[in-house]
């Protein structure tokens, strides 16, 4: 892919987190990878979505080096190069402030999967990461939170649940592309919604039945699946 293409698409997928009201302010920011040359494209740093277009997109290499851009890239870079380099099947990752994800993260709490919305898009419940320790925040703060979640997944497939909680802080997502991580940002903040309404209504509400959970994660995600349209 031309930088220029995936210029284009990382600042459409950082106007899309506007269009879909996920994000306040400069409160956000999507990248793409273009895994052939190592190269990350990410949303310049404290730049209104008003002011965005394709030639104020930022490319760094996977140390964060510019290679690209005369702006400053997004603060939250480091976060999304650890994710890159520990996760080779994403394409795309977004941050946002989304104020429902955001209350789960700050009440550090895991959102259980308590229905099939849920189920749709995450198999299982939303991750949570340990909070960070004091040294962690005073060597670097970004990259940390990203190796914070890269601990929390393990040896998962983090295409399975392509989102996470950061304690304290808020929500990561990512995917195929910079449009499929933000996509999954949306449904992230639409599940956190669901579920705080859930736990208003029946505090005491339990997680859905593993069968039912993975019975809906396999018919859109599972090797047969079969929701939706097949493709030519």
């Amino acid at each position: 892919m031309k930088l220029k293409t995936l210029r284009d698409a990382v600042c459409e997928a950082n106007l899309e987190l506007e269009r879909r009201r996920i994000v306040v302010h400069t409160w956000g920011n999507v990248s793409a990878i273009d895994r052939e040359r190592g190269l990350v494209v990410i949303k310049p740093s404290g730049v209104s979505y008003d002011r965005l277009t394709p030639d104020k997109m930022v490319v760094v290499d996977l140390e964060g080096t510019v290679v690209e851009g005369d702006l400053n890239p997004s603060t939250d870079t480091r976060t999304h190069l650890v994710l890159y380099r520990a996760f080779p099947a994403i394409g795309g990752v977004a941050h946002t402030h989304s104020g429902h994800a955001v209350a789960w993260a700050q009440a550090r709490r895991e959102i259980p999967c308590f229905g099939t919305t849920h189920a749709d898009y995450c198999h299982g419940p939303v991750p949570l990461t340990a909070p960070l320790s004091a040294a962690e925040v005073a060597s670097d703060y970004e990259a940390e939170t990203g190796l914070a979640i890269v601990r929390r997944f393990g040896n998962e497939d983090p295409l399975a649940r392509p989102m996470v909680l950061v304690a304290g802080h808020g929500p990561f997502t990512w995917g195929k592309s910079a449009a499929d991580a933000v996509l999954n940002a949306v449904f992230l903040e639409e599940i956190a919604r669901i579920a705080s309404a859930t736990i208003a209504i029946d505090p005491a509400a339990q997680p859905v039945e593993d069968h039912v959970l993975e019975y809906h994660y396999q018919r859109k995600h599972g090797p047969g699946a079969w929701y939706g349209q097949k493709t030519s």
